[in-house]
């Protein structure tokens, strides 16, 4: 038996998470007030701080650390990698550690987890880090040289989900090809081809999201910028937090937008109809990259608790494949059975090096 600690820390939280092999034993949120974060300048000096966190709770929950098999962490933001597990090594902390843009406390995950189980002479391991691209050289090409597609999104439990649903409908995850719209404050949209995620949207190059502008016509947006309305920070925050339901609507909170939905308000309902068939356009986009041979499409993140929205959705995509709804996020499993994976010899890890 495999027993993998999974650490995932966020801005104002540590979520850490036991495994015995595919069964969670334990769970827990570590939150940290602002009032403490406030005294450090950068994420990497949190690092004794959320350590002593993690090992508190552990005792807590009666987790001896020497019970370990595994420690599997969130990636940073590292250069561009292939998809999948790879292992921490002292390259990987150093360049988290030289990083002075591109800065997120999930930077830190991999030390937290190297801090633990290199002691104990165990793996520590990242699995789909943010900073996953695997577009084919014709998904990056745009019109404007100078801005080419990047990759990026909710790679980690866009994967998970699709390898979720591929095992319950007994289709192989590595041969299928699988649509996946993660619809959260934010969204991003895969396509994940025999493993790979080929294509993507995201944020504001799709449908919009509670907090995101979706696909902007460029001059529109070009005039916007320069009209004098914005400074850069301004409209930066725009496009990613100010926009979607929180522009359209007043409110990003789906409950609300829900609840007024269902009472009928016409402004909600048009909103949410144009939400809908915005991602359904995205998702009809990424099935002509595959000449509409989908296997599954499938819709995650909180959103996808949302009926109203995903009755709009499959109506405008169920002609290309099955749709699947799988509300929610997956992150901790995926990173514990992706590290199981490994373990079992049934994935090879990666190395990391700065090429």
């Amino acid at each position: 038996m495999e027993r993998i600690l999974v650490i995932n820390p966020g801005s104002t939280s540590t979520k850490i998470a036991v495994f015995d092999d595919k069964e969670k034993i334990m769970e827990a949120t570590i939150r940290h007030p602002l009032d403490e974060l406030r005294h450090y300048n950068w994420v990497m000096d949190q690092f004794e701080y959320r350590m002593e966190h993690i090992e508190r709770t552990l005792e807590e929950k009666g987790i001896e650390k020497s019970t370990l098999t595994c420690v599997m962490a969130r990636g940073g933001l590292l250069p561009p990698v292939p998809s999948g597990a790879f292992m921490v090594n002292q390259e990987m902390i150093d360049y988290f550690y030289a990083a002075k843009v591109n800065v997120h406390i999930s930077n830190l995950a991999c030390v937290l987890a190297d801090a633990i189980a290199r002691p104990l002479g165990i793996p520590a391991m990242v699995y789909d880090p943010v900073a996953v691209d695997e577009l084919a050289p014709v998904a990056r090409i745009t019109g404007m040289p100078d801005a080419p597609k990047v990759s990026r999104g909710h790679v980690l439990n866009s994967r998970a989900m699709a390898r979720k649903c591929a095992e319950k409908h007994n289709i192989s995850f590595e041969e299928g090809t699988f649509i996946v719209d993660h619809i959260g404050g934010g969204c991003s949209t895969w396509l994940i081809h025999k493993g790979k995620c080929i294509d993507c949207y995201s944020d504001d190059d799709a449908g919009f999201a509670p907090e995101r502008c979706g696909k902007i016509q460029a001059m529109e947006l070009a005039m916007l910028c320069y009209s004098g309305k914005y400074t850069k920070e301004e409209m930066s925050r725009y496009i990613r937090g100010k926009s979607g339901f929180a522009a359209l609507l007043g409110t990003s909170d789906a409950f609300e937008v829900e609840k007024n939905y269902k009472a009928g308000d016409e402004r909600t309902k048009l909103v949410v109809e144009a939400m809908g068939i915005g991602h359904a356009k995205g998702i009809a986009d990424l099935a002509s990259v595959v000449r509409g041979k989908v296997d599954r499409i499938i819709i995650t993140g909180g959103l996808a608790h949302f009926p109203e929205l995903m009755a709009i959705i499959r109506e405008h995509v169920e002609w290309i494949a099955p749709m699947e709804i799988m509300p929610g996020e997956y992150e901790m499993e995926a990173l514990a059975l992706g590290g199981l994976r490994v373990l079992r010899g049934e994935e090879k890890v990666h190395e990391f090096h700065i090429s």
